[in-house]
């Protein structure tokens, strides 16, 4: 049924569209949340005395204040409201600048000039310029204020193909060096610059509490002492010293984000809840924002995350009383995707709630962007947004436009680095991102100190991470789930196998590249490169930290290796720490590299000694996040039962060996999964109301509309909701044959459904055959993304045989064992649409529930081997 894969991609396209030492030291302890469970919600008793008075690096100036005054006395209600827009590149033509004024707009992740991947800094420049000419133009305005672009620059210019890609923050955190942070920004920010861009979002400055949070990568620690060091770090780097350089020519506008508690969510929930009391929201979450709002940072994302219930996008208390007043921020408060339309009573193209709660521009991205900007201009008139309201946004966006100089400095085009394209991707920005490698590797094992390798062995580099930049980079790179990119893709770039082949063969040894480990000559190591595929955002949750769950087929190769008695070498590239006590005992050294990014080469400098057994360079890099014992334990620094397998600080070097510190990791670490029987649970899709996280979806060939009410039609196919026990708690699809059709439920994200395996569970369905049914049907899961390949992941199973084999008009179910998805290739920690049902035949068919659950001993079931 190969339309059927058709179908389904568009229903999920339609649900998906929318970064030295740091060992232990005596201090204060920071209060945390319980890490054996989240937080009961608890009655909040707002407290501004928790917050500080931050005084900035970058002050106010009465003569700037004279010229924002200024402005603003000239500006219409419609000129006001055009600047507190954000559209998005592909949502937007330069007529449409040149007709409203937007005050900036942005590129998402995945998006490019011309919508072509593989555009050159020049077509970049060129969309900058014929952005900003269109914003100063006032013939249809009569504004002619400089619109900014701003981009996600979070691991270097990483939309850019060529650009300079740095660890992501995790490594970063591994790192601890505060200077070289700085540098890393200040790079970003010269790249940037040559495109002709005068914003990035970064840094990211979430203390990340649960590592299951598919954003964890983007966290430089669980413990605030390095971000708030590091954020302040950053905002120097990208926006300058305000004693000396502040928003100068290489230097561009910073965001510390994501305002406020996203690293603190609920189970790891991303865009959850955090239910962390206001001491600890400040305490553990607030201080990468008292960082980098002391070194000047101009702009604050809000988060896409909730604070006990309520969304940050809509949150007066934080966002006005306590960041604008309390905190003295006086640039201004962006918001994130679509965030507004995530508040109670709001759309993606409606929102007043959220402008009254300051925030200054929405992000909005799609067509919402046209009916918002005339929305929220109606509800000034009619007195639901106040003038003062709009006034005080506008001014914080002119403030800040005034400070980066934009009024001032020529066209993008003209700027001083703009179209010096030997920048993009620099050796001189490529030797410090090498150094980052470096400093970020942590060494968790080295049994016998195995570790350094003589370049002059016979070696095998295994293992799919070995000579794929694109996996090493991770997510927001090129593409926004860092998916879809092959090595061609980062030109000037590295791979970890590059590295170490060039000293090996200079040394004179012998090195073989072989994913699955095979070889012809008995090596005398193998190094094997593996470890999570590249994901961004949501896609990234995990039910827990067990590496590879289900399916461990990176273990089997070590295992492989190991039996023929070849010693192991394991790189492990991760976005967080994970379960691996197998892995770990299969290896006999074991280094966590995180994500390093273009640079993989430098990761031989501190595997290999030199041609004469000399140590290039020794291991530095230290845990910034603690190590877990168990798949599913939750541990963080501090906590009052810490007991991780390694602890914060953690990481060994050739000068320490491995026998002088307590957490020598033997080879018997326990491999048994925990689970907890009483928390079981199982997943519903549908019962009697489509369930979250999934939203439904009619589909008809390319056709494809989620559905919201009692009936809908698309063609060939009809839907109404109907009754079994109570009012509309099933729903009847009747298809008229001849094109393919059916119903799809899918998430906006990957969800971990993998412990559905471990509890033996079915796919069960409750339908009621209401026609003959003389034409297959089908059954699929699907866990891509938007960005995967095409086939690589889904799964069909056929049902008309147990659909004729009911009685027409009665209520049975059907089950289905979860491996016969499984055996097609389907991960269950990575799916995004559990259930697609699909037919070219006509028929009737009613469905009531569905979800894993046990198989009940009636069901008409469909086994696999």
């Amino acid at each position: 049924m190969h339309q059927f894969a058709k179908f389904l991609l568009s229903a999920i396209a339609v649900a998906t569209i929318t970064g030295c030492n740091v060992e232990p030291k005596a201090q204060v302890k920071t209060p945390t949340p319980s890490a054996a469970a989240p937080l009961a919600k608890q009655a909040l008793h707002k407290d501004l005395s928790i917050w500080p008075t931050i005084t900035s690096q970058v002050r106010a100036d009465p003569a700037l204040e004279r010229r924002v005054s200024a402005l603003l006395a000239q500006m219409s209600l419609e000129q006001k409201v055009a600047q507190m827009i954000q559209p998005e590149i592909r949502d937007i033509r330069v007529e449409d600048m040149r007709r409203y004024g937007f005050g900036s707009y942005l590129n998402g992740g995945g998006a490019f000039p011309n919508n072509n991947k593989h555009a050159t800094p020049q077509d970049w420049i060129a969309l900058a310029e014929a952005m900003y000419q269109a914003s100063i133009d006032d013939s249809l305005d009569g504004s002619s204020i400089p619109t900014m672009w701003g981009t996600d620059a979070v691991h270097g210019h990483n939309n850019v193909i060529g650009a300079t890609l740095f660890p992501h923050n995790i490594g970063l955190g591994a790192a601890n060096n505060p200077a070289l942070v700085e540098k890393i920004a200040q790079i970003t920010a010269k790249e940037v610059m040559v495109t002709g861009i005068d914003w990035v979002f970064a840094p990211t400055v979430a203390t990340v509490r649960d590592d299951r949070w598919g954003r964890t990568y983007e966290s430089y620690s669980e413990d605030p002492e390095i971000v708030r060091t590091y954020a302040a770090a950053v905002v120097k780097g990208l926006q300058g010293h305000a004693d000396k350089d502040v928003l100068a020519d290489d230097r561009v506008i910073s965001t510390v984000k994501h305002f406020i508690g996203d690293g603190g969510t609920v189970a790891g929930d991303d865009q959850g809840d955090n239910l962390a009391s206001e001491q600890e929201l400040f305490d553990l979450h607030a201080q990468g924002y008292v960082g980098g709002l002391s070194a000047g940072a101009q702009s604050v994302m809000a988060s896409f995350n909730s604070w006990h219930g309520e969304k940050i996008h809509g949150h007066d208390y934080l966002l006005t009383q306590v960041l604008k007043e309390k905190m003295a921020f006086d640039g201004f408060v962006v918001g994130d995707w679509n965030g507004h339309g995530q508040i109670d009573g709001c759309r993606n193209d409606n929102c007043p709630q959220a402008v009254n709660a300051g925030l200054d521009i929405f992000m909005v991205p799609t067509d919402a962007w046209k009916p918002l900007l005339e929305n929220t201009i109606a509800q000034v008139k009619q007195g639901i947004i106040s003038q003062a309201r709009i006034d005080d946004a506008v001014s914080r966006i002119l403030r800040v436009k005034l400070r980066a100089g934009l009024f001032d400095k020529p066209s993008p085009a003209n700027r001083v680095f703009s179209g010096k394209t030997a920048l993009i991707g620099h050796q001189e920005h490529r030797a410090v991102a090498q150094q980052a490698v470096r400093e970020s590797l942590v060494l968790l094992k080295n049994k016998n100190n195995i570790l350094p390798l003589s370049p002059t062995l016979n070696i095998v580099v295994a293992g799919d991470g070995a000579d794929n930049i694109g996996k090493q980079s991770g997510g927001w790179s090129i593409t926004w789930q860092g998916t879809n990119n092959t090595n061609d893709d980062f030109p000037g770039g590295t791979s970890i196998y590059d590295g170490l082949a060039a000293q090996v063969q200079a040394a004179g040894g012998k090195i073989t590249l072989s994913e699955n480990g095979e070889f012809t000559e008995q090596p005398d190591v193998a190094i094997v490169v593996f470890g999570e595929e590249p994901y961004a955002e949501g896609h990234g949750d995990k039910d827990n930290l067990d590496y590879q769950r289900g399916m461990k087929t990176d273990l089997a190769l070590l295992k492989k290796l190991k039996a023929q008695g070849i010693p192991v070498v394991s790189i492990f590239i991760s976005g967080r720490p994970m379960w691996v006590n197998a892995e770990l005992n299969a290896s006999d050294a074991f280094v966590a590299a995180w994500l390093p990014g273009s640079e993989g080469k430098a990761v031989a400098d501190v595997l290999l000694t030199d041609a004469d057994n000399n140590i290039q360079y020794d291991f530095t890099g230290k845990l910034s996040f603690s190590w877990p014992k168990t798949a599913n334990q939750t541990v963080n620094r501090f906590d009052d039962d810490y007991q991780p397998l390694l602890p914060y600080g953690f990481g060994l070097s050739y000068q320490a060996s491995a026998t002088s510190t307590r957490y020598t990791l033997s080879d018997n670490l326990s491999e048994a999964v925990q689970t907890d029987a009483s928390a079981a649970k199982n997943t519903v899709i549908f019962n009697g109301k489509t369930a979250k996280p999934w939203r439904m979806f009619l589909t008809s060939a390319q056709q494809s509309v989620e559905l919201r009410s009692s009936s809908a039609s698309l063609t060939g196919i009809d839907y109404r909701t109907v009754d079994k026990v109570v009012q509309e708690d099933a729903f009847r699809l009747k298809t008229q044959g001849g094109t393919e059709a059916g119903v799809v439920f899918s998430s906006s994200f990957r969800e971990d459904l993998a412990f559905e395996l471990e509890q033996n569970s079915v796919l069960l369905m409750t339908v009621k055959p209401d026609s003959d049914i003389t034409s297959p049907v089908a059954i699929m899961m699907h866990c891509e993304s938007l960005g995967d390949a095409a086939g690589s992941c889904r799964a069909s199973v056929d049902i008309t045989q147990q659909l004729q084999a009911m009685t027409q008009g009665q209520w049975q179910d059907i089950a289905i064992d979860l491996q016969c998805f499984v055996q097609q290739g389907l991960a269950m920690d990575k799916v995004v649409s559990p259930l697609a049902l699909s037919t070219q035949g006509a028929m009737t068919l009613s469905i009531s529930a569905l979800s894993f659950a046990k198989k009940p001993p009636t069901a008409h079931f469909i086994q696999c081997p």
